[in-house]
């Protein structure tokens, strides 16, 4: 009876009695969105996956999620990531459907797609939007990580009406994702690696021939796969993780990265513990060089042979038995180097020897803390200097300006309360901007703390993720200001240089007033901490 109601509801919208016949029914998970122009581009390669499932002889539907988009989403965008994969664990896992294909593209549609998939379990590919393209300004590329010191001009009175009205409408010339190796093109080439998404896919422009073909292609494979059984618990391995970790540092990529695999891990009961990290980041050297720690666009990095490439000069790194999303070994799917490309190096001749993030640890960051120490000046990596705290993004935007403002160029910036639960949801906001007196003085960085994350379009010297956070009652929440703190990336250290008997004399952080009622308050009662991938404790394990 359940199948004759499922064939004659579809035989309502005019399939005919063949077509409601067919497996497998290939469902494709949709994060479109008018209120997300990083995935506005996705009912068009929908309909791409469709033909490849209706060739390869499947029965494609296509079903809505909710939508996250970065810089719409308030308090974060993190905030919604677990209530999305929820909604794509439900639907999955609820729906009369034999697999999967997940489109989304920006910085939290990625992840909580794939931690939803691989909570359901069935067969699942992935098509991701794409970066949007290029624009330009004054006879230049002009490109997402261009806005944060365009930002800073403007805040100087450097950057009048008119122009910061011109740029609104240059830095976006279409849809797609961010065009740099942000958070969203660094999570596509996880997804890459990993076997979720078509070997080559992560970096075709999100309007081009190109978008369209890669989704029809894989509307293919998922077919394939449905017929081999291959599910999400055969592509995400801890081996299958090192290697996403690898290619995370070899490309300069988001800090964020480091959450959403550790979030991804948990959701098959592997861990991945600080100790492993830093055995995999530092021994990993950076090899693309692109934007924003880099000089090359996206462009130049796909023309090199793309995430593909780059597996290739880690071969003596990475695991190659594991599979690529076209259901072959990754050893097997590397071609031969065509046309050399200045923007990826080898491991010879790396842009940097050790990995584009660091993983710390120590007094002030017991379990934890990151920096994208690519993205970092070189003069900063050793530092130690006295504390200016901030008690949340109120307390910043109020102070940081100040002309009176007790900082100099040696002082490290702390912001706490803003990590999973005291955000709520561990907003973007670790990227703190510099006082205008500092800029004003000529300085261009300088060592900033905080328990929040940062874009993955920024630079500078940030510790990120800090753990445990303030709110929960980490060391970060003791921090006076002119306390000396120590940063030694080398070392993989940061410290808070204060007597243990003095730090006993302090109250902690006030934590953070539980939410009334709704989603909010079940995640201020279930997130875990940043090593644990700010997922919720219930929804950890196979």
């Amino acid at each position: 009876m359940d199948a004759f109601i499922h064939r004659t509801f579809m035989r309502g919208r005019g399939l005919s009695a063949e077509q409601v016949r067919k497996r497998p029914v290939v469902g494709i998970c949709s994060s479109w969105s008018e209120l997300n122009p990083c995935n506005a581009g996705l009912d068009k390669i929908a309909e791409a996956v469709k033909h490849g499932v209706l060739a390869a002889g499947g029965m494609p539907l296509i079903f809505p999620t909710i939508s996250i988009s970065e810089p719409f989403s308030r308090p974060s965008s993190l905030l919604l990531r677990n209530l999305m994969a929820m909604d794509v664990e439900q639907m999955i896992v609820s729906s009369p459907i034999d697999a999967v294909v997940l489109l989304g593209g920006c910085d939290k549609t990625v992840p909580a797609q794939l931690m939803g998939a691989i909570s359901a379990g069935k067969p699942a590919l992935m098509v991701t939007a794409g970066p949007r393209p290029t624009g330009c300004w004054e006879e230049a590329p002009l490109t997402v990580d261009d806005l944060w010191p365009m930002a800073d001009r403007r805040r100087q009175g450097l950057v009048g009406d008119d122009e910061w009205l011109s740029l609104e409408g240059r830095f976006n010339t279409g849809v797609g994702t961010c065009n740099v190796m942000g958070t969203a093109i660094t999570m596509a080439a996880v997804a890459e690696v990993l076997g979720f998404s078509l070997p080559g896919s992560s970096l075709a422009v999100a309007t081009g021939a190109e978008r369209v073909a890669i989704a029809e292609r894989t509307g293919r494979c998922i077919v394939d796969a449905f017929r081999v059984g291959r599910s999400p618990g055969d592509l995400l391995t801890q081996a299958s993780l090192e290697n996403a970790v690898r290619m995370v540092c070899a490309v300069s990529g988001s800090t964020n990265a480091l959450v959403h695999l550790a979030a991804l891990a948990g959701r098959r009961g592997i861990a991945l513990p600080a100790a492993l990290l830093r055995s995999w980041t530092v021994s990993t050297p950076v090899l693309a060089d692109v934007r924003p720690a880099g000089r090359h666009l996206l462009s130049e990095l796909e023309r090199g042979g793309g995430v593909p490439a780059i597996m290739r000069e880690l071969a003596g790194l990475a695991h190659l038995d594991c599979l690529a999303g076209n259901g072959r070994p990754w050893r097997d799917t590397l071609e031969e180097p065509g046309d050399r490309s200045e923007s990826i190096r080898s491991l010879r001749d790396p842009l940097q020897p050790v990995g584009a993030i660091a993983v710390l640890s120590g007094s002030l960051a017991p379990d934890g803390a990151v920096i994208k120490r690519s993205a970092a000046s070189a003069a900063l990596l050793r530092h130690t200097g006295p504390a200016l705290v901030f008690d949340g993004v109120d307390d910043l935007q109020a102070r940081i300006d100040d002309p009176d403002l007790p900082v100099t160029p040696n002082t490290v910036l702390v912001l706490r309360g803003v990590g999973p639960r005291g955000g709520p949801g561990m907003p973007e906001v670790g990227h703190l901007p510099l006082p205008r007196r500092m800029l004003a003085a000529g300085v261009t960085d300088m060592v900033r703390i905080s328990d929040a994350r940062m874009s993955g379009t920024a630079t500078g010297t940030v510790v990120l993720h800090v753990a445990p956070e303030a709110a929960v009652g980490g060391p970060l929440g003791l921090v006076r200001d002119g306390d000396p703190i120590r940063l030694d990336v080398d070392a993989g250290t940061l410290d808070l240089l204060v007597e243990p008997t003095e730090l006993g004399r302090r109250p902690p952080m006030p934590p953070p007033t539980a939410p009334p009622r709704g989603y909010e308050w079940l995640h201020w009662k279930h997130v875990t901490q940043a090593p644990l991938g700010c997922d919720f404790d219930f929804l950890a394990g196979a």
